[in-house]
């Protein structure tokens, strides 16, 4: 018997999700650390990516364990009052057609109808390169590997830096138009200036998905500085944008994390312009614990009415760090307008 992963049809359209104002911020609203191991005694960790269906309660972890896995949990609706129940493990494997490298490194992941799709960070390397990934969804086989496009690339002086990216994956879309998987650098290309980050849009045509050269994203200057993930937010509104994960790592052990959020490039936009963040918010300071916060998806709508974040942290498979899961909730205050 094939164990469903997540139900395909459309999720509700969730209520609008940031802050009113903007300034109010977010609140933690609950919070949990996920176990190191299994039932089996196998470790568990790893998780660089989520997607979280509100209806069925479950949520997906992608983990980069060398040839990468799903682990599936529930209980996200009751986070820090129950223990998260383990569901099922998916384990990822090539095909005959698409061999599967011995590391992949999985990243970003959208769910969507019967592919998982997958961001596969790169080493510079034709054994290790950057990647998009399409896997079957109730086998965890992979059915094509996308190359990205050239000037993403290893090159003298050019390309994706070593283990930069890309770590994000999010679903944009549109009415009547085609679904476009938008997917983020890590850090800037080499032959880019400092402190701005590619945004490649992936159309998801009948014949394959097609790259394009959406924008660059503004990020905060200064050495450690990157993207981990992102979220398309209110694309039914007037205004869609798109969130952004920003991360640091200073060493020995001070980590940094903002949530960004940016307009999302209209028709004709030009894809060496920089877009600014409209806002960002400093999520250590509104309660998350400094670690390695890698995931973000939306989460279950709370009691009150207010959506939530679902953000997890990647641990590493480290003893100094942990499996984080945090709910973040938007403060909201007069004179916003209620919400739908």
């Amino acid at each position: 018997m094939v164990v469903p992963l997540i139900a395909t049809s459309p999720p509700a359209p969730p209520p609008p999700l940031l802050p009113c104002p903007a300034e109010a911020g977010w609140e933690l609203v609950a919070g949990a650390r996920l176990p190191r191991r299994g039932a089996d005694g196998a470790p568990l960790g790893g998780y660089s990516a989520a997607s979280y269906r509100s209806d069925s309660d479950v949520l997906l972890l992608l983990s980069d364990a060398p040839r990468g896995r799903v682990d599936a949990w529930s209980g996200v609706k009751q986070l820090g009052r129950v223990p998260l129940r383990p569901l099922f493990q998916l384990e990822l494997k090539g095909s005959p057609q698409a061999p599967l490298p011995a590391e992949i490194d999985a990243e970003g992941l959208v769910v969507l109808g019967e592919r998982l799709w997958m961001a596969s960070e790169g080493r510079r390397s034709a054994a290790r390169p950057a990647q998009l990934l399409a896997f079957e969804r109730s086998s965890g086989q992979l059915r094509r590997a996308y190359p990205l496009p050239a000037d993403w690339q290893p090159a003298p002086g050019r390309g994706l830096a070593a283990n930069q990216g890309p770590e994000s994956l999010a679903l944009w879309r549109r009415p009547g138009r085609t679904d476009v998987l938008l997917m983020a650098a890590e850090s800037p290309l080499q032959q880019d200036p400092p402190a701005q980050v590619r945004l490649l849009g992936w159309s998801l045509e009948p014949t394959g998905p097609k790259a394009r050269a959406l924008a660059r994203l503004a990020i905060p200057a200064g050495e450690g500085w990157g993207v981990t993930d992102l979220l398309v937010v209110d694309a039914s509104g007037p205004s869609p944008g798109l969130l952004a994960l920003l991360r640091r790592f200073q060493a020995p052990a001070r980590w940094q994390v903002l949530l960004a959020h940016y307009p999302l490039p209209g028709e004709g936009a030009d894809p060496e312009a920089a877009l600014e963040p409209i806002q960002q918010w400093d999520l250590i300071a509104a309660g998350l614990p400094p670690d390695n916060w890698e995931a973000l998806t939306p989460g279950p709508v709370r009691a009150d009415g207010r959506p939530t974040l679902l953000l997890a942290s990647d641990d590493n498979f480290s003893a100094l760090q942990d499996n984080h899961l945090a709910l973040l909730a938007p403060r909201r205050s007069q004179p916003c307008p209620p919400q739908r």
